[in-house]
């Protein structure tokens, strides 16, 4: 009898087990196949660059961070501590954070700043994604020297739809002050003006040759003659689009925004802060020293920028040390064809499945704005344009951030946050290019308001961004977490259904869209994760002005349709 009832509790315990293991746990989904763990330290460090010697925030003592390795369908654990002075958040650019919402990193908008002495743990799961994303902080100006790559290779087996690189390397672009780029913040907002030009350009910390004291100073690829490279091309810089080339060399571009791309050849190629591209480069010239370019694209209309170009070496062994450089031609800062033209190359590497019928239809302008001063000292604090403050909008809703993230407010269903009312369209259509003054009767001073848009679970979404001449016209590049999006169509000028050519075959998937100067783009997704999710463009100052909205998707009704309970160890503001 006492053996039966052992053998019944022993079915009993494996039936319990059994049940154990196979019960899906919502939260867990997806699963992962293996897990990558991290440990990210935010801490401050010393660095010496160009005459001057300061202190800068970093990750784990490495300017850039570190980088982060994974594979497609991996789960990545990362316990981010911050030993920094500054609240801190990071961002994982690019990952579309499927039903980890919380774990995305924009400051006040899915969680609150990890405070200093404090920790938080990102987990999240790489789920159907590979390629080359990278991660930032997402707090102040902060991801000024707060950044690193996320290389995430495919599934072990799958091979690259090219030809197999003899190396690979990761190269970032950024920009560099000799000022704390945290106060810099401060100062230029309490001006009201815009921010000065960056110090220097560098490529992977380097700023090169052209600067003071930099001679030293320069990031080197040694290559072998013959053989093909690929080069993982990150912006992570804060307020400047760029050009890349490298000098009497082809780039082929095959993959953009973590996406593969059918292969297009060109002396270069522009990026946009949050943009990543993956090029081949054959080292297939005479053996010597070739420069490796990064320059200013500025499509803005009087603004003040760096103009002086970041060089890093491109050399051939065999090539001597010593030798001179041949330097690389970038196109003018103001070539907007040069940037039409590697935008009109872009094509999915197969044909996609775009959403052809549409539920949620959005047209949002994007520009610049300068508010009424209504300072005592304006002197001090009214330096935009015309005497003004300025400011950035969507559909003329300049964005605040409030004082909880919003995510929670939605989830916990806590009122006073933000609103539900961002407008699907501007209040007035007028000439938005070119007939946007900054008064009555277009009068654009933008209202200021956290306001969000709604979407419901599965909603086929369609957005036109249409870029405005209300200050200037300016190239904007434009990213939505959470998601990645079909870029039909882009032309310049005010949208007309009428004309516009959409391309539903093949296009570009992406997660950041350089709007284009004085024009427009269409992008496509379908609201398949629940969550908050910020919209806004990548140029630092235009989202410290206000140049972002807010896209709340909500939870569909399958088990897989629904944002989990945020993590036990999410910040308190």
């Amino acid at each position: 009898m006492a053996s039966l009832t052992n053998i019944s509790l022993l079915l009993w315990l494996s039936l319990l087990l059994l049940c154990a293991s196979t019960v899906p746990v919502m939260a867990q989904w997806p699963g992962g196949r293996s897990t990558r763990l991290y440990e990210f330290k935010i801490q401050t460090m010393r660095v010496t660059k160009l005459c001057n010697s300061k202190e800068i925030v970093t990750v784990n003592n490495m300017f850039p961070g570190p980088v982060v390795y994974a594979q497609e369908d991996d789960r990545i654990i990362i316990k981010v501590t911050n030993q920094s002075p500054y609240n801190a958040t990071i961002h994982w650019h690019g990952v579309r954070q499927r039903l980890s919402c919380w774990f995305d990193g924009p400051s006040y908008i899915t969680q609150c700043p990890i405070q200093p002495g404090q920790a938080f743990t990102y987990e999240f799961t790489m789920f159907q994604q590979k390629g080359t994303f990278f991660w930032h902080a997402h707090v102040s100006w902060l991801r000024g020297t707060v950044y690193g790559g996320l290389i995430v290779y495919p599934k072990t087996g799958v091979p690259y739809p090219f030809k197999y690189p003899y190396e690979e390397h990761t190269i970032i672009l950024g920009e560099y002050w000799l000022q704390d780029v945290v106060q810099l913040e401060r100062q230029v907002i309490a001006s009201g003006g815009p921010p000065p030009p960056a110090n220097a350009f560098t490529i992977n910390g380097h700023p090169g040759p052209n600067y003071n004291c930099s001679g030293n100073d320069v990031y080197k690829i040694d290559v072998v003659p013959g053989k093909t490279y690929l080069l993982r091309l990150i912006n992570a810089g804060l307020n400047m689009e760029n050009f890349f080339g490298i000098a009497n060399h082809k780039l082929t571009i095959v993959e953009a925004d973590a996406e593969y791309t059918k292969p297009f050849t060109s002396t270069r190629v522009m990026l946009g802060p949050g943009q990543t591209i993956n090029v081949l480069v054959t080292a297939d010239q005479p053996i010597g020293k070739y420069s490796m370019a990064m320059g200013p694209y500025m499509s803005a209309q009087g603004v003040a920028f760096q103009n002086i170009s970041a060089i890093a070496y491109f050399q051939y062994l065999g090539a001597l040390p010593n030798s001179l450089s041949l330097p690389a031609k970038l196109p003018n800062f103001n070539d907007n064809l040069a940037v039409k033209t590697i935008m009109d190359g872009l094509k999915s590497l197969n044909p996609v499945n775009v959403p052809k019928e549409i539920d949620t239809n959005l047209f949002v302008t994007i520009g610049l704005n300068v508010q009424k001063c209504g300072s005592k000292t304006p002197q001090k604090s009214c330096q935009g344009v015309n005497n003004g403050v300025m400011a950035a909008s969507m559909n003329n809703i300049s964005f605040v951030k409030p004082n909880i993230s919003v995510l929670e407010a939605f989830y916990k269903k806590i009122d006073g946050f933000y609103t539900d009312d961002f407008p699907g369209a501007p209040l007035k259509f007028y000439d938005f290019v070119n007939g946007a003054p900054n008064n009555i009767p277009n009068n654009t001073n933008a209202a200021n308001g956290t306001r969000a848009k709604i979407l419901e679970y599965g909603s086929r979404v369609q957005i036109i961004f249409q870029d405005t001449g209300t200050v200037t016209t300016e190239n904007h590049p434009i990213h939505l977490h959470g998601y990645s999006f079909y870029v039909i169509g882009y032309g310049t000028g005010n949208y007309n259904p009428q004309t516009a050519n959409f391309n539903l075959v093949d296009p570009p998937y992406m997660n950041t869209i350089g709007v284009p100067v004085g024009g427009w783009a269409a992008i496509r997704f379908t609201a398949d994760n629940p969550g908050v999710w910020f919209m806004h463009c990548h140029i630092e100052i235009h989202l410290s002005w206000g140049l972002g909205t807010v896209l709340i998707v909500k939870n569909g009704k399958g088990e897989l349709e629904r944002l989990p309970h945020p993590p036990a160890d999410l910040p308190r503001c």
